[in-house]
């Protein structure tokens, strides 16, 4: 059958040695290319947008208690101001992988970014809770499209044998944004803090001028010499591109044979696909990770520590702790950095509830405060290796382009959903019980553990083809 043909096509051509070379001797662009300077700067261009949703998920932290003492907000009010992204989100990741099919992955960070620049004009400039909350909204549309496009454009764009160090750095930008909210919304206003947000959006629109369309894509939508040209940019005006070329499209051909539409989806084919992704999406909010980021003053304040001496260190450990796993995602793999990862989120989360719960203790309560700081720079350390960004990496490599759309849309709304649960529930589940709610989260790490370990595959050292069609059994 065809697919045999592909798949046994693929795992001959496609075997890497121990430096990403093939089993034929010779180094290929398909198999294991150096970057040149345009894969750089595209990949660059694309990251931008990243920066711009680490801006975003940043901003609601520090700006809290200025916003809150301007317009009069009520915990309840600003609950739905933080939360409410997640709304715009949900609609953007529903669309994200249609949209990103019908005008492009370019186009798709296009309409994202201009999403963004809107909300954040609104935010700036809004003079009551309902600008502040349009613009929060837009700004989680364009975070929406942005999460999914982004490390999708980069995958389908870089070498193999970079493809994982390059695309988890859209996480590593995503802290960078965080951590500059952090840092700068501590010496200026809300307001001028949300202009500021603004600026990688702007560099975004500016790059994307001059970055090539994903030949993914473009082999996808037929236009293969538009392919070759893409290919040929991006690998350099001396490389040969004819094997990588015919490669990409010989399998997307093959694939656009089978179904693509968003039902066609559940097919038993793509069960395991499907369950990794949204899996590891829902298991990545559920931990708790979106609500200490948005709401890491309040925790600090609650349990007696400084929010601006906390808020401020994660804004610095996050940063070598991203930069270590992109070294590490195409050296240690993925499964191992996620285990890791989950592991030391379990740890920190079960010291968080017995900080809180040491609180209420008379002769433990002077070293609670220190107890929560420490759990939670190494939840945001541990986070960061692994749990933050390979999710988004591995979602990017095991769906096979003719559901790729329609798989990105449903992971990346899941992603959203869980998040809205997570932070609009959070301060009422503070309220509740503090040490119950970091209980709970510290259980879900448990869970992702044994979920990496069972379920999810590692897809270091192969090339997309090789992965998507031995993920989806096209092995007969």
């Amino acid at each position: 059958m065809e697919e045999g043909r592909l798949t046994r096509s693929l795992l001959h051509e496609g075997k890497p040695g121990a430096d990403g070379v093939g089993d034929h001797g010779s180094e290929t662009p398909k198999n294991g290319s150096s970057a040149t300077i345009v894969v750089v700067f595209s990949t660059f261009v694309a990251l931008c947008g990243s920066l711009c949703a680490g801006c975003i998920t940043g901003y609601s932290s520090p700006a809290q208690s200025g916003i809150m003492e301007d317009l009069n907000l009520s915990v309840a009010a600003f609950s739905v101001f933080g939360s409410i992204e997640t709304v715009g989100g949900m609609v953007g990741g529903i669309v994200t992988g249609r949209l990103s099919d019908l005008i492009g992955r370019k186009g798709t960070m296009w309409v994202s970014e201009a999403s963004s620049i809107a909300g954040w004009l609104a935010i700036a400039f809004g003079q009551n809770a309902w600008w502040l909350d349009i613009g929060r909204v837009l700004l989680g549309y364009g975070n929406g499209l942005n999460c999914y496009v982004a490390p999708v454009y980069i995958a389908e764009i870089a070498p193999m044998n970079l493809r994982g160090r390059f695309t988890s750095a859209h996480q590593f930008m995503l802290c960078s944004g965080i951590s500059l909210m952090y840092f700068v919304g501590n010496v200026v206003s809300w307001r001028a803090l949300a202009l500021i947000g603004a600026i990688p959006s702007l560099l975004h629109v500016l790059g994307l001028f001059f970055i090539p369309e994903s030949p993914r894509y473009l082999a996808k939508i037929g236009k293969h010499q538009e392919l070759e040209a893409s290919l040929q940019y991006l690998r350099g005006k001396k490389a040969d591109i004819s094997e990588e070329a015919a490669g990409i499209i010989d399998y997307t051909e093959t694939f656009q044979h089978h179904s693509q539409g968003i039902f066609d989806l559940f097919q038993k084919r793509y069960a395991l696909a499907l369950t990794v992704g949204i899996g590891l999406m829902a298991l990545q909010q559920f931990a708790g990770n979106t609500a200490i980021a948005f709401y890491a003053s309040s925790i600090f304040t609650d349990a007696g520590f400084s929010s601006s001496v906390g808020t401020i260190s994660m804004a610095i450990i996050q940063i070598p702790a991203i930069v270590l796993s992109v070294l590490l995602t195409d050296k240690a793999g993925r499964r191992p950095l996620l285990l890791i990862s989950a592991a030391g989120m379990c740890l920190s989360c079960l010291l968080l509830g017995l900080s809180f719960c040491f609180l209420g203790l008379n002769y433990l309560q002077g070293i609670a405060p220190s107890l929560v700081y420490i759990a939670i720079m190494v939840y945001t350390v541990t986070f960061m290796m692994g749990m933050a960004g390979l999710p988004w990496v591995i979602m990017s490599e095991i769906f096979p382009i003719n559901v790729k759309g329609a798989a990105g849309s449903l992971v990346t709304m899941s992603n959203w959903s869980c998040c809205w649960i997570v932070t609009y529930t959070f301060n009422f589940m503070m309220d509740w019980n503090p040490s119950a709610t970091f209980f709970i989260y510290a259980a879900i790490c448990g869970l992702t553990i044994l979920f990496v370990a069972k379920l999810v595959p590692e897809t270091k050292g192969r090339t997309l083809e090789e992965i998507q069609a031995s993920i989806a059994h096209f092995t007969q």
